[in-house]
């Protein structure tokens, strides 16, 4: 019955986390036609990452996760409200123009909002994966992550995209609003979570020693510095993809909300497959095999992207791509719960975390960039698929030069290749 609950409300949260997917970047498309202004929305979303990562583990590894959890929740409900009233009070939008933005007070709203959501994000999941260990026994760690894998991506990716369409075709401030309540749900619900969330052993040290003693963990883990390494090159280039693929559906291939809110369906589908059977696959196949596999896999899909005419094929391709990647997530994450102390955890989930997470402002950012550079010469049509070609390129790189040492070093913790 706890883990149903601590469930439930992971569904919630992420449900809101789905609809908000489509939602940030969507509206700000209504404010400005500017890839480098547009891209400013995701980007505050995504930097709480690589600035907050090593506090919130320092914070998780000294109070209860629990309340933690609760606290960010929120604090996420009170900045969905936020950005929900600025977007009713600005009332009917005119016409997006190709530089500068509509309203600028709206546009810094939404950016604040973002940033909020962003840091409570940061806070919130590295607590809730961190203390994961305590609900179930050791060895249900893969089946346990593989439920919550299937949950994050029925909400996440399949219910929250196309409810966050729908709402989205109703009224621009109302995906915002519905999310501030799926939050408070979710609060309330862990709030009345049964057991004990603190580390096992809070140590009394300095926060830079409490720092040190972690970075000294990881480091002495070479496998987990190299999963952490490859999750954040694959993190980045899929943020270039992701951010530049919203553009290219909406102004090259004439997607509405709507169309590519089922778009990511496939994207959700994928996940939720991984999510009922990977622990299965892994288990059978073993985890080398798989998370090799999955790397490659989602390098061809990344190449696909840009080839994809219509819908149908972007679906496709998102449903190869989630299911290798919630597959490879499923290994990876069960691996560092089992491999780091209790007492550790939280800091060295928040390193792990700021090196596989804090590439994604990155690669978003990035995508901005390679569209205003290509524009000029090449078009804005042709311009908006120049992302999608390096990101591909890229994971392929990534996946070509990792799969020996990967081999190599998950052999050496004798884990079947």
């Amino acid at each position: 019955m706890v883990f149903l609950r601590f469930m439930i409300s992971g569904g919630l949260a992420n449900l809101a986390d789905g609809i908000a997917t489509l939602a940030w970047v969507w509206v700000a498309t209504f404010l400005t036609r500017d890839a480098g202004l547009i891209a400013l929305v995701p980007v505050a979303l995504r930097l709480p990452w690589a600035i907050f990562a090593i506090p919130a583990g320092l914070v998780a590894d000294r109070v209860d996760r629990r309340r933690l959890v609760v606290a960010m929740d929120g604090l996420r409900a009170v900045a969905f409200v936020t950005a929900a009233s600025a977007l009713w009070l600005a009332g009917d939008l005119p016409a997006p123009p190709a530089t500068g933005v509509v309203s600028v007070p709206l546009f810094a709203a939404l950016c604040l909002s973002a940033l909020a959501v962003g840091i409570a994000e940061v806070f919130r999941d590295n607590a809730a994966q961190t203390l994961l260990p305590a609900l179930v026994p050791d060895a249900g760690l893969e089946r346990a992550n593989a439920r919550l894998w299937t949950v994050e991506a029925v909400t996440n990716q399949m219910m929250g995209p196309a409810l966050g369409a729908f709402l989205l075709g109703v009224a621009l401030g109302l995906p915002f609003a519905v999310n501030a309540v799926a939050y408070a749900l979710a609060a309330v619900l862990m709030a009345r979570l049964q057991g004990n969330f603190r580390p096992a052993q809070i140590e009394k040290q300095s926060l830079r020693a409490g720092l040190a003693q972690a970075l000294g963990f990881l480091r002495g883990k070479p496998l987990l510095m190299l999963l952490a390494a490859i999750t954040g090159f694959w993190n980045m280039f899929f943020a270039v993809m992701a951010f530049a693929l919203v553009l290219h559906a909406q102004e090259n291939l004439g997607l509405n909300a709507q169309h590519y809110g089922f778009v990511l369906m496939g994207m959700a589908a994928g996940g939720a497959v991984a999510g009922l059977v990977g622990d299965r696959i892994i288990a059978r196949l073993g985890a080398g095999w798989v998370m090799g596999s999955a790397l490659f896999l989602s390098a061809v899909m990344m190449l696909g992207f840009p080839l994809m005419q219509s819908g149908w094929g972007l679906a496709g391709c998102f449903f190869v791509f989630e299911l290798s990647g919630i597959t490879w997530n499923i290994v990876s994450v069960s691996l560092r719960q089992r491999m780091v102390p209790d007492g550790l955890r939280g800091r060295v989930n928040s390193l792990y975390r700021l090196l596989a997470w804090g590439m994604i402002p990155l690669g978003t950012g990035l995508a901005g960039l390679i569209i205003g550079w290509a524009e000029p010469g090449l078009g804005r049509s042709v311009a908006l698929t120049v992302p999608l070609w390096v990101a591909g390129a890229g994971q392929m790189l990534v996946c070509l030069l990792v799969l020996r040492p990967l081999a190599r070093r998950l052999g050496a913790m004798q884990i079947s290749v």
